[in-house]
């Protein structure tokens, strides 16, 4: 069957990334113009025409998320004015992902109002990567495809990793993701379990499985500001594992607050992230990016084959 080439149109939140995506596809990347008012407000406005055809909008909702997240709705909804036969939102990482639950009775379900603004805003379709909870799909009243850069990074990782190393899970929610990554590289699973004190304030109490003498490779869907990392590293050290060449992969490198200066001082040989996210200025830590372009760019292909 001959695929339809898609319109792919780029907010501005990760032009890296899009690039990427298009370069790979063989398709130019749609011309939009994104601008922000002195008050902050977002006008978008499309160059080309999106009428009966298949859109595939490409915007994480990353930090600020509140302006990455508007200006993806504006885009959606001039596609949809614009006559567009059906709109993809191409998410590669989703902002108000760990806002999922009432955790004490009285807070605001985010990440279910964000898939509720998607739909109405006209978004037919989500692809996102690597979810940080898989509540998030039921949110949605449209299809969601689910891409992971869990391979990829066990394939970078397995390059690198000494044979006495263990995958660490830094807490409980991460432990199905561990016993991935240590399928995949043959490893054992060691679990951190931890406390959150705050936004930015981790304790970790134990660990349950064997590091002592192993290496730690520590894994986990994001990095944000760092405290559940530097919790996990000081809590298998305490347990007997070794300090020196741990290893740390997370698909969505945000590096946000402390985070840098926290991650600066634990000693990290290897610090594996994606490009789900755009990375910064991040001096002083062993950042390596595996770009997650190529599986993608695949997926657009096998959604607009028809």
């Amino acid at each position: 069957m001959a695929s339809r080439a898609p319109l792919l149109i780029a907010g501005s939140a990760n032009p890296g990334l899009a690039e990427g995506v298009a370069q790979e596809l063989g398709v130019p990347l749609a011309s939009v113009t994104v601008q922000r008012f002195p008050d902050r407000e977002v006008h978008v406005e499309l160059s080309n025409s999106p009428r009966g055809q298949e859109v595939f909008l490409l915007q994480p909702t990353s930090p600020p998320p509140d302006e990455h997240l508007f200006e993806l709705l504006a885009l959606a909804d001039a596609s949809r004015r614009g006559g567009a036969e059906r709109i993809t939102a191409v998410i590669p990482y989703f902002g108000y992902a760990r806002q999922d639950r009432r955790a004490r009775g009285l807070e605001a379900v985010a990440a279910r109002l964000v898939a509720d603004l998607m739909v109405a805003s006209g978004i037919q379709r989500v692809v996102t990567l690597d979810l940080h909870t898989d509540a998030i799909e039921g949110f949605f009243t449209v299809p969601v495809e689910r891409l992971s850069a869990v391979s990829l990074l066990a394939e970078a990782i397995q390059g690198i990793r000494p044979d006495n190393a263990v995958v660490v899970s830094p807490d409980l929610g991460a432990a199905k993701l561990a016993e991935r990554y240590a399928e995949l590289l043959g490893l054992p699973v060691a679990i951190v379990h931890k406390t959150r004190t705050g936004p930015e304030a981790v304790t970790a109490s134990r660990v349950t499985g064997d590091v002592r003498g192993r290496t730690p490779i520590i894994i986990d869907d994001m990095i944000s500001t760092g405290g559940t990392i530097e919790a996990a590293i000081w809590a298998v050290a305490g347990a007997g594992a070794e300090r020196e060449g741990v290893i740390v992969a997370a698909t969505h490198g945000l590096f946000v607050g402390p985070c840098v200066n926290r991650l600066r001082g634990l000693e990290i040989k290897r610090l594996l992230v994606t490009d789900s996210v755009p990375l910064g200025a991040l001096p002083g830590l062993p950042i390596e990016a595996v770009s997650v372009a190529g599986i993608v760019a695949a997926e657009i292909r096998r959604l607009t084959v028809g």
